[in-house]
């Protein structure tokens, strides 16, 4: 598969960088002097392109090569990638669902504990020496408290699950009520925001839920209420974010996901009541390896006329 061009969008994992090399002709953009040029003089050789939730397959990417087959996504989300532009194409494309569910899973519990028993701040008080001069303040227990989940698929279930181990009832809102007796489902955002103590947002970014917590969310969680974001940043309207936050409108947020990433509001560094990850949900060395193995397994499947082992389009 040597002569089948790929264009990897930006620097991933290495090991996929490694492996792709290894198959297919690698096409490594960031190299070049000029990304439009080295596009230009090779857009014709470019048959796959691999991307992520960074850098995609744009309208104007997918516009660029003209033999292009498959967009072969390092990620879970699609919103990086022009999926109406390849649908009338006849472009396939493909993600890796289910391999990172666990992790993005296990750290949303995480920023849950960490926010409301302030983990990282006891940290830094252990490490400057305060313990010394007295205890720690007392925080809010995890146990047991009402936990609201955006988006009850793949993730959301998995986040769900570990949440019961906690005692927490769980209530959500998806796109369709789903088959769980023991979940209370809202069909309103502010609705499940006004029964929960915790909001973890774990949908999909569509033009639909851009913005789903907005001022009215928040305000409905209340001053006691925490926000988890494992999804996707612009899923919070992070103006609002910040300014209920400052002003005392929302008890905490654990965030994972930002909207203009890797920049992140300078106003939440110095909140004590914020955890902030730089997107590392699905960052473990067993992930990142199985999602690069299931992006490579795609490609290697298409052209050889294969099924696609997880087909979006």
């Amino acid at each position: 598969m040597e002569k089948i061009g790929v264009w990897m969008t930006c620097p991933m994992s290495s090991y996929l960088e490694e492996q792709i090399d290894k198959r297919f002709g690698l096409f490594r953009p960031w190299q070049a002097s000029s990304k439009h040029d080295f596009l230009r003089e090779n857009r014709n050789s470019i048959r796959a392109v691999v991307g992520n939730t960074e850098f995609g397959a744009d309208s104007e990417l997918v516009d660029s090569l003209p033999n292009l087959e498959i967009v072969s996504t390092y990620s879970v989300g699609l919103d990086k990638i022009d999926l109406r532009k390849c649908e009338e194409r006849g472009i396939r494309v493909t993600n890796t669902p289910d391999v990172l569910t666990d992790d993005v899973a296990d750290v949303a519990i995480g920023l849950a504990l960490a926010t409301m028993r302030k983990i990282c701040v006891c940290d830094r008080y252990v490490r400057s020496g305060l313990w010394k001069n007295g205890n720690f303040e007392l925080t809010t227990k995890f146990s047991g408290k009402s936990v609201g989940i955006i988006g009850l698929g793949r993730i959301g279930s998995a986040i769900a699950k570990r949440a019961e181990a906690f005692g927490c009832p769980i209530s959500y809102n998806s796109r369709s009520e789903k088959p769980h007796p023991n979940y209370k489902y809202y069909s309103n955002v502010v609705d499940l925001a006004k029964n929960s103590q915790i909001l973890i947002v774990a949908c999909c970014l569509t033009e639909e839920t851009r913005h789903i917590v907005n001022r009215e969310v928040i305000n409905a969680l209340g001053s006691k209420g925490v926000i988890v974001n494992i999804g996707r940043g612009p899923l919070i309207d992070e103006p609002e974010l910040v300014s209920a936050l400052l002003e005392g409108r929302l008890g905490g947020a654990g965030l994972d996901v930002f909207e203009n990433e890797p920049e992140v509001p300078k106003e939440l560094f110095g909140l004590e009541n914020v955890v902030l990850l730089p997107h590392v949900g699905s960052d473990s060395v067993e992930t990142c390896r199985a999602m690069a193995d299931l992006v490579i397994r795609n490609l290697e499947a298409y052209f050889r006329s294969k099924p696609l082992l997880t087909p979006v389009i």
